[in-house]
């Protein structure tokens, strides 16, 4: 390599600086700038150099081009303020800044690369706030639900899909209308950025919302207020939602109003009539479910899964898939018994359906209109399904039958530290007040019946 001091550069100077014959390259110095060099190349590539020295070894920075950098700074004033204002540094001032960077110990080189990490960063940093800002309610509700669906049961995950559900589905079962499915609560929120959800946002939905189905709302609000929760302690949307849960105001409270206090029931004067008109059911198989659900007070759902697996003979009791502790056993009695012995065993649900069970897995669907039809028949306004459940903890009342009996047999979660902790109810004595229950039901029905009319097959017979 060969070069040397020229001299103080011009711009003329530094257009005719040339490798010479033979070589790779030659550094030419500036003589007015300490550090400040032209390298040029054979094949006529040129760029301005710095070198200096630092800790006993030499520093050599590349600056730029000369067609990008030029010589000295170039400067532009403004009018008003008649302030001079940078415009591009040029190849000496910038040697000039990099010279004390080595005299104060600093490499450059170092210094350039950490510029320029840091500029990368900043750059990823923005890009991955820009791909945060395009986060849609939907993308992280999926994620929520991928995330959750282990420790729900089945019934809490298909509520999450229902109140977000788009809608516009045609029905599966009505042939006569081209009737679609209406959208969920939830549906409307679902394309938005998560960045815009806050409490204005939550609060107008809950005030449309509200006005048109409350009960359906208020339990899409109880999801989203939990969603969002969850949404705040996931670093991947850290700093997207407001620090306070938008979803917890009194307005989207007030706007979506409080649940009344259901109080359908059964009451002992009407348990005749309604007995037969269930039992006058030409479908038996909904009939049985329909009693069960009465001689058990087991959520409708819970008595719908039942499977042949979950009656144990030997023990006479009834397995149920319960919510709340996972499973409970209950006492199988002699009529709840008599009933589902008289069901065919073609499937492994007790109350499998024999048409149209895609659905619901082969099983028969919530016959709520099976249950409104005998309801009509004896005279009945109002009763719901639920409403079974809530009429065999009112009807025990007449038996003054103790209250933690019935939470047990029901699977309602214990009350107080002395049923939690401190009572523990074998089967044997749970079917000791279970079955009286069940007598004086009948009993108040008009229907006669005792324990041999059951029946029971032997031990080896159960499915």
């Amino acid at each position: 390599m060969v070069g040397g001091r020229e001299g103080n550069f011009t711009t003329g100077r530094v257009a005719d600086f040339h490798c010479p014959p033979g070589k790779q390259q030659a550094i030419f110095w500036d003589g007015k700038q300490p550090g400040l060099g032209l390298r040029v190349t054979a094949n006529g590539a040129r760029a301005y150099v710095f070198q200096g020295w630092l800790h006993g070894r030499s520093v050599r920075v590349t600056i730029g081009r000369p067609d990008v950098w030029p010589l000295e700074t170039v400067w532009s004033v403004d009018k008003e303020s008649s302030r001079r204002m940078e415009v591009q540094r040029g190849a000496r001032q910038e040697a000039a800044r990099l010279k004390a960077m080595v005299d104060s110990g600093i490499n450059p080189a170092h210094e350039r690369r950490a510029r320029a990490a840091a500029r990368e960063q900043e750059a990823a940093a923005r890009e991955k706030d820009l791909r945060r800002r395009e986060i849609t309610v939907a993308d992280a509700w999926h994620a929520y639900l991928a995330d959750r669906r282990p420790y729900w049961g089945e019934r809490h995950y298909l509520d999450h899909l229902a109140k977000a559900h788009p809608g516009g589905t045609a029905y599966a079962r009505r042939k006569k209308k081209p009737a679609m499915t209406t959208a969920g609560p939830l549906a409307c929120l679902m394309t938005l950025p998560l960045t815009s959800v806050n409490a204005a946002v939550i609060e107008d939905w809950a005030a449309r919302e509200g006005k048109s189905r409350p009960a359906s709302a208020r339990l899409a609000w109880r999801l989203l207020a939990v969603f969002l929760r969850w949404c705040a302690e996931q670093p991947e949307y850290t700093g997207i939602l407001p620090h306070e849960n938008p979803a917890k105001t009194s307005r989207s409270r007030q706007s979506l109003g409080r649940p009344a206090r259901k109080v359908d029931v059964l009451t002992r004067e009407q348990l005749a009539a309604w007995f037969a008109s269930v039992q006058a059911l030409k479908n038996r198989t909904v009939s049985a479910a329909l009693q069960l659900m009465l001689l058990t007070g087991a959520r409708p759902g819970e008595v719908l899964a039942l499977r042949w697996a979950d009656i144990n003979l030997r023990w006479k009791s009834l397995t149920i898939r319960d919510k709340v502790e996972g499973e409970r056993v209950i006492p199988l009695t002699p009529y709840a018994w008599h009933l589902l012995k008289t069901l065919p065993r073609e499937k492994a649900w007790v109350f499998a359906a024999r048409i149209r069970a895609e659905k619901s897995g082969g099983r028969i669907a919530t016959p709520n209109r099976y249950h409104h039809e005998a309801c009509a028949a004896a005279g009945i306004d109002g009763l719901t399904l639920h409403g079974l459940r809530r009429s065999f903890a009112s009807l025990t009342e007449w038996l003054e039958v103790p209250a933690g009996v019935v939470a047990q047999i029901q699977g309602h979660k214990p009350s107080a530290t002395a049923e939690k902790h401190y009572k523990v109810r074998p089967l044997d004595l749970l079917r000791l007040h279970h079955g009286r229950i069940e007598a004086w039901l009948l009993e108040q029905a008009g229907i006669s019946f005792s324990e041999e009319h059951a029946d029971a097959p032997p031990v080896d017979a159960a499915a």
